[in-house]
């Protein structure tokens, strides 16, 4: 009696799967709406703009539209150039940043260029090892 109550379940279970997978009054699984590939429409000819007042390119110059990632990336993260404040431009003007030459970065790395001697202390710093400090010492002169 127990082997027919399990057999009769499964069976029951089996026809109820199989009949979800049937078509239905609501569209069911094989009714749906698919697109019609017999209803293609031709793309619009192409036609050039009324505008001629374009300038011809050069040849060998760089496009106007074309900038490099580095230009660009700096113009994403800081939004370009903004305008100074009064005494940014007051600190400036008293630098004498109207008179600055123009290679003047170039020049001050030069072997040539005339420098101020600091003293062994600023050399000292300047020729200090890296390092995290671990090995540093403090002398008290006498």
């Amino acid at each position: 009696m127990r082997k027919t109550i399990v057999a009769s379940v499964a069976i029951l279970a089996v026809a109820a799967t199989l009949a979800s997978c049937g078509s239905s009054s609501r569209g069911g699984v094989f009714n749906r709406a698919r697109p019609d590939e017999m209803a293609v429409s031709r793309a619009q000819p192409l036609v050039v703009p009324p505008d001629f007042a374009l300038t011809t390119p050069k040849p060998g110059a760089a496009r106007p539209q074309e900038v490099d990632a580095s230009t660009q990336a700096l113009q994403a993260m800081f939004g370009g150039p903004s305008a100074r404040s009064a005494a940014e431009t007051g600190a400036i003007d008293q630098a004498g940043g109207a008179r600055a030459q123009a290679g003047i970065r170039s020049e001050a790395g030069d072997p040539g260029t005339t420098v101020v001697d600091k003293g062994s202390t600023t050399r000292d710093i300047v020729a200090a090892p890296v390092g995290d400090g671990q090995g540093a010492r403090a002398t008290t002169p006498n």
